[in-house]
């Protein structure tokens, strides 16, 4: 819920949003042929009917998850790394497990710390955060050096909410017609520490329910990625 809530309120902070964060404490960029496990995308889309609510349409997410998971694997294997998969789904048991649920909620604290106005004074310029040494669980199950995590939700407007918007705009009120974001984090697995931060609202041709639309937006999402 915590993902939900903050990737939502991107469609109306966007403009104020500063996209990519980098480890401001002492770190290596990963060199060439490092051992990077993708995580299967965590993305969830639905449809944003008549009266403004959401309806999860698991076809359009499944669409979006194989789409980026595509893009995001070829992206790491141009970089010059070798790439490996893991489903979270599979690994929820144990101390995997547990790192991955922690990467939940650091995730969506960078994104309330440091995008929002929930800046706390000592976190202003300060980039600084680690899921801890329990990440060398992965790197040592999972044969890898880095983990990158791709997490994307979203709505989009169906034909009744079009025709809605379109009536509603003559009387001079404007309503949403539901938008998509998603964020990209790397992390380095002997330390634990979250290197790489980055956050993109899609443009109208990053459709996550395409494969180009896919391709799109994770070229944009991993601009400047230190691989």
């Amino acid at each position: 819920m915590r993902k939900w809530l903050a990737l939502a309120a991107l469609i109306v902070l966007s403009a104020c949003v500063t996209s990519q964060r980098t480890f401001t404490g002492q770190f290596e960029p990963p060199p060439a042929n490092s051992r990077i496990v993708v995580m299967t995308p965590d993305v969830q889309l639905s449809i944003l009917n008549a009266t403004g609510m959401q309806e999860p349409r698991e076809d359009w997410s499944r669409s979006a998850r194989e789409g980026v998971a595509s893009a995001v694997a070829a992206h790491v294997v141009a970089e010059g790394h070798q790439q490996s998969s893991l489903d979270p789904a599979t690994a929820m048991e144990g101390r995997t497990g547990q790192v991955i649920r922690l990467h939940e909620v650091v995730g969506a604290s960078i994104l309330m710390v440091n995008y929002f106005g929930m800046n706390l004074p000592t976190r202003k310029d300060n980039f600084e955060w680690t899921l801890g040494e329990g990440a060398q669980e992965i790197r040592t199950t999972y044969n890898a050096d880095y983990a990158l995590f791709i997490t994307g939700r979203g709505s989009y407007a169906s034909a009744g909410r079009v025709a809605a918007m379109v009536g509603m705009a003559i009387l001079g009120v404007g309503i949403p017609l539901g938008g998509q974001q998603a964020y990209a984090s790397l992390v380095d697995l002997r330390t634990g520490n979250v290197i790489w931060f980055n956050v993109v609202t899609a443009a109208p041709n990053e459709d996550m329910r395409e494969a180009e639309g896919s391709s799109q937006l994770v070229r944009r999402l991993m601009e400047g990625a230190p691989l």
